[in-house]
């Protein structure tokens, strides 16, 4: 079966194909025609550049961790990367590069990309409407409480070096303000992200989550939630195994774990990638902080988590907001 559809981007639109597979780490196409999301905006911050996507050729079986950001991506593409070299020790942040992060040489992540003979897995922070999306590609959504993403934006956020900042606010083709320090106080830093600033993200909190909430359906598009990863990894490992098509190795599965504990990570975190210790004041350590949730709970005033649970309401539909709370989807 032959499934035409377009994607639009500021460059205007082109066509794609996508047959319909059922080998292992391919996307499967239903008997009927699927609406495939479309690329309807640009996104470009001092951190972001969404154009990066527009031409990118995909493989069949790529992989696409996508997340808001600081709900569990790098953890995700963890669990991924472990999958793929069933246990192997490797470099997350160099085998699964973030593509559409300005900073970083977009025709260097292209060669690297071209030259990887494995199954290729990145990531992106973008919302849906904002990525090209490709029925080829398989499709992970992590969430998380917005509370808990606030709080562990802080740390990132306040954690950069002044070398971070320099690479971020000075890399050739910035488009709008540069990224500036937060303040010391975390309740306001909330307060302010609750309103729409903070770390330069390019979307709001909620449309991001709706958005890839809303495309749950699809064939090639899974959603995980950090909760569920917190209270049962292996079993949430497993979904994941199973939604790439990828058989677990028995014999190497301990491993595969061990490797995706937060423990394990933080404690690896500089060795596997020295460039941490160049972005973040204490390197890995301040990048994988505490791998917690509920900071927020005896800090932020009663006033504020009113205020977020009303926004939240507001701007989500009850059963992605139940979802983005708590991890549970009605059946």
């Amino acid at each position: 079966m032959m499934i035409n559809f377009i994607i639009r981007d500021a460059a205007g639109a082109y066509a794609l194909d996508a047959r319909n597979r059922g080998d292992q780490g391919e996307s499967k196409m239903p008997e009927t025609t699927v609406t495939w999301p479309r690329k309807t905006r640009e996104i470009q911050n001092a951190i972001t550049d969404s154009t990066r996507w527009n031409g990118f050729k995909f493989r069949d079986g790529d992989i696409v961790v996508a997340t808001y950001a600081k709900t569990g991506t790098t953890w995700t593409q963890q669990i991924v990367g472990q999958l793929i070299f069933q246990g192997a020790e490797n470099s997350v942040f160099e085998a699964s590069p973030w593509v559409d992060m300005r900073i970083f040489p977009l025709d260097e992540i292209m060669q690297m990309l071209d030259a990887q003979t494995h199954r290729r897995f990145m990531k992106t922070h973008l919302p849906l409407d904002a990525l090209v999306f490709s029925p080829q590609a398989k499709y992970i959504y992590v969430a998380r409480d917005g509370r808990d993403t606030a709080w562990s934006l802080y740390n990132h956020h306040a954690g950069f070096t002044d070398q971070a900042y320099e690479m971020i606010n000075n890399t050739p083709g910035r488009v709008g303000p540069p990224m500036e320090r937060p303040g010391d106080d975390i309740v306001e830093y909330f307060r302010e992200w609750l309103d729409g600033r903070g770390l330069p993200m390019g979307a709001s909190f909620w449309e991001h989550i709706q958005g890839w909430w809303d495309a749950r359906h699809l064939p090639n598009v899974l959603l995980v939630h950090f909760n569920n990863l917190k209270a049962d990894m292996p079993g949430e490992m497993r979904r994941i195994a199973a939604f790439l098509g990828i058989e677990i190795d028995e014999a190497r599965w301990p491993d595969m774990v061990e490797h995706c504990t937060f423990d394990y990570m933080k404690r690896t975190a500089s060795s596997h990638s020295p460039m941490l210790d160049g972005m973040f004041n204490g390197g890995g350590q301040t990048f994988f902080n505490k791998g917690t949730n509920g900071r927020w709970r005896d800090v932020l005033p009663a006033a504020d988590v009113q205020k977020y649970e009303r926004i939240a309401s507001e701007n989500l539909t009850p059963d992605c907001a139940r979802w983005v709370a708590t991890g549970e989807m009605a059946r």
